[in-house]
């Protein structure tokens, strides 16, 4: 009985394909078997094979990034600086008082 296939057709960046087929003729590979491999994967485990995950931000990083935005946007009053000894020469007199 013959083998049906079929073609996947699939865009990526061409330094990605470039390195991807080091990597897989380094391991012995060619491409549509490093693919099949990795669809083989997916079905078996019925996932992705691999961690796929944005990183929830800290309530504190959400907190830091509202501020550095309000301070873009002019919505806070915000002093700047061109000189970092100047910056900590106003922080640790902020600190004294």
């Amino acid at each position: 009985m013959a083998s049906l296939t079929s073609i996947i057709n699939v865009n990526v960046p061409t330094e990605v394909k470039e390195e991807a087929t080091i990597l897989f003729n380094d391991l012995g590979l060619n491409m549509s078997t490093a693919i099949n491999m990795f669809l083989k994967k997916s079905i078996s485990e019925w996932a992705i094979p691999f961690e796929v995950s944005a990183k929830k931000p800290t309530h504190s990083l959400r907190k830091a990034l509202k501020e550095g935005e309000d301070i873009l946007n002019n919505k806070v009053d915000s002093k700047g600086y061109h000189d970092v000894d100047k910056m900590f020469e106003d922080i640790l007199n902020e600190d004294r008082n």
